[in-house]
């Protein structure tokens, strides 16, 4: 089964509601679109001019005169690109996005992380997981933006997800696995779900799947014999709530707030607390991590 969408727009009015009620149902809706022919080829084009960048380079070993395609192929994910490219921050701001994720978050949003995947021929995918499991927030509202930078198809590793897992926001046990076909190291376990209950989700360049943080998903790996399974993926929360993600040194948990923040949309309620630069663009090797590293 693949998944497909209407071409609903989020609104204040009915396409609002039922764009809302199906992400309710579901836990995701794809919105269609939401990058142009031209946005998604010059966010291509970004990504090829991140991969030269410097440190990158060195921890990689490829030579900064490498080929295009040589240079792609040895990175598979890419964290905070927004740190390192004015586009990759422009779309972490996308419009189209943003008026969904007010619809389904509410008027005051903030993000936290962006990851640009790099998945070519033999490059595997993730295992179950689910995005709250590796960035807790404290009111649930965690919400990924997955955009889709080449055609997104079953032989080149697009997501599987299963709907309505989200529904009760049970955080399911997690384990350490070695599957070659999955680049993270955990899966999550015992969800009462079977692999029958999972659907592909096919979208085209520039369209983007809009998922809730408890959504179980996964990707396989990209079989296809030639080409990328680029994508760009932001996590977006509630800016009205605080978050919790990296325990600070002599902080209350319960209190501690990651500050390495984009408003956008609304406003900050905690602006008073400012911004703090904490995380860096690196490359994740293979086999090293999971969403939030």
């Amino acid at each position: 089964m693949t998944m497909t969408s209407s071409r609903a727009r989020p609104a204040q009015d009915a396409a609002g509601t039922a764009l809302l009620e199906q992400y309710r149902r579901d836990g995701f809706v794809v919105l269609p679109d939401a990058f142009t022919p031209d946005e998604v080829e010059r966010l291509n084009r970004e990504a090829v001019r991140i991969c030269r960048n410097d440190s990158l380079v060195a921890a990689t070993g490829v030579p900064g005169t490498a080929s295009e395609a040589d240079l792609l192929r040895r990175y598979l994910c890419i964290h905070y690109p927004h740190k390192a490219s004015e586009v990759a921050l422009e779309a972490m701001r996308n419009r189209r996005i943003v008026d969904v994720l007010t619809t389904v978050i509410g008027p005051n949003v903030k993000a936290m992380q962006s990851m640009l995947f790099i998945k070519s021929e033999g490059k595997p995918g993730q295992a179950w997981h689910q995005d709250e499991h590796f960035i807790p927030t404290r009111d649930r509202s965690l919400t990924a933006a997955w955009i889709a930078l080449d055609d997104a198809t079953i032989e080149n590793g697009c997501l599987w997800v299963i709907p309505g897992s989200h529904e009760r926001g049970v955080l399911y046990p997690d384990r350490e696995q070695d599957d070659p076909r999955f680049d993270c190291t955990n899966e999550a376990y015992d969800f009462p779900y079977t692999e029958s209950d999972a659907v592909p989700v096919e979208i085209p360049a520039g369209s983007a799947l809009i998922f809730n943080g408890y959504l179980l998903h996964r990707s396989l790996q990209n079989s296809g014999k030639h080409g990328y399974r680029r994508a760009l993926v932001n996590h977006y929360m509630s800016a009205e709530s605080l978050l919790p993600w990296r325990e600070a040194s002599g902080a209350h948990f319960g209190e501690y707030d990651f500050r390495d923040i984009v408003l956008v949309a609304g406003t900050d309620p905690y602006a008073w607390k400012g911004t703090s630069e904490l995380s860096k663009p690196h490359s994740r090797p293979e086999k090293d991590g999971g969403c939030d590293r």
